[in-house]
């Protein structure tokens, strides 16, 4: 199987950029994509370090951004499992990427930028739910913005309603495959929902 390595081979197969997607970046919220932003209520932020990259969802039951000014972002870090995974990488490298998603909307819009870590009492103070903070928030440099191509959700059919596939396995089984039954199994499946909604913020 042929390799590609180089730029130049690459870009051979393709053609030229349309347009439209080199007209639409930004390197700052505008008005328009402000408002897109605080629309979305999920994102998949994207980081890297030393122990490889790492994309993670991240959801809120309001936007699951604050904006504070055109050029910044904060997120809030809610209770999750503990990994760190994105948070130890920002630390190594404050490279991030967020993609905004709206259940119902075949547009995305992507974020770039740099990123830092905050344990600052009143901000943390600021996004307090159900009597909750978030343990950290993440501060977020805006150096690019932009929507995707609406391509994909079309192929994929992403909101149409499509029934889940038999046979896909839950996290349940996949956590009873990875521990020889140590863990997971049905009963994790038929109660996760149930103890996790006291933990979401």
């Amino acid at each position: 199987m042929r390799r590609i390595e180089t730029a130049a081979e690459l870009e051979a197969l393709y053609d030229a950029p349309v347009p439209a997607s080199l007209s639409k970046v930004a390197d700052h919220l505008t008005p328009s994509y402000r408002r897109w932003v605080e629309a979305a209520r999920f994102c998949v932020i994207s980081t890297v370090g030393t122990r490889g990259a790492h994309g993670t969802p991240r959801g809120d039951v309001d936007p699951v951004v604050r904006v504070a000014d055109p050029r910044t972002i904060l997120l809030p870090d809610w209770r999750g499992n503990n990994r760190l995974d994105a948070l130890r990488d920002l630390i190594e490298d404050p490279r991030i990427a967020f993609l905004f998603m709206i259940p119902g909307t075949k547009t995305t819009v992507r974020v770039n930028g740099k990123a830092w870590i905050t344990d600052d009492p009143d901000l943390r103070a600021s996004f307090e739910k159900k009597n909750m903070q978030p343990s950290t928030v993440i501060v977020t440099e805006v150096s690019e913005v932009y929507t995707q191509c609406a391509k994909a959700l079309m192929r994929s059919g992403l909101w149409d309603g499509a029934p889940v596939p038999d046979g896909l396995p839950t996290v349940g089984e996949i956590l009873a495959d990875m521990t020889d039954g140590a863990m997971g199994g049905a009963d994790y499946d038929a109660t996760y929902e149930e103890k996790a909604i006291p933990r979401l913020w």
